[in-house]
């Protein structure tokens, strides 16, 4: 697993796996699991991510998660 974060464009990236993303699903505003083609989620991309909240406030369910990306 590989966080990054780019203060210029105020994207927070969660890379979950290696592999070439294939699809995009966007789980709620402002958050966007980009999937492979076998449908794994690969990376969870945060935009806007300065104003979701800190740190601390940040919660990420990841069996919500693969609920949201079955195929």
């Amino acid at each position: 697993m590989k966080i990054t974060y780019s203060r210029d464009a105020d994207v927070l990236t969660i890379q979950l796996r290696e592999g070439k993303p294939t699809n995009a699903r966007d789980v709620t505003e402002g958050i966007i699991v980009h999937l492979s083609a076998k449908g794994q989620p690969l990376e969870i991309e945060i935009l806007d991510a300065s104003k979701v909240g800190q740190k601390k406030d940040v919660e990420i369910s990841m069996e919500a998660l693969f609920a949201t990306t079955s195929v």
